[in-house]
């Protein structure tokens, strides 16, 4: 039936996309390109199996640049926070009438 129907009919539909599509071409830039990206892959593994600091470098060597970020992230936010305020500042406008002799 297949066989039949590419003899007689060829691809039905859009020949690109589908179940049934009509195969792509190989070219050379095809071919360069793959060719180029599979070695782009073999070096980043290359370096990425190479460490620049062994384990025990590694292990808590920015704790003190994150500690200063972040004395520098607290300040910023302390430098914005209102005053404090008492509560006489919030209920003196309550006490104004107020006398002995009432």
């Amino acid at each position: 039936m297949f066989l039949t129907l590419n003899l007689l009919k060829g691809i039905s539909g859009k020949q690109w996309i589908g179940k049934y599509r009509r195969p792509r071409q190989i070219t050379w830039q095809m071919k360069r390109n793959m060719l180029k990206n599979l070695e782009r892959e073999a070096e980043n593994e290359y370096w990425i199996s190479r460490p620049y600091m062994t384990k025990e470098q590694e292990y808590s060597h920015a704790a003190e640049r994150r500690a200063r970020n972040w004395l520098k992230i607290k300040e910023t936010k302390f430098a914005n926070f209102p005053e404090h305020k008492h509560i006489t500042d919030h209920l003196s406008h309550l006490r104004i009438t107020k006398t002995w002799s009432s």
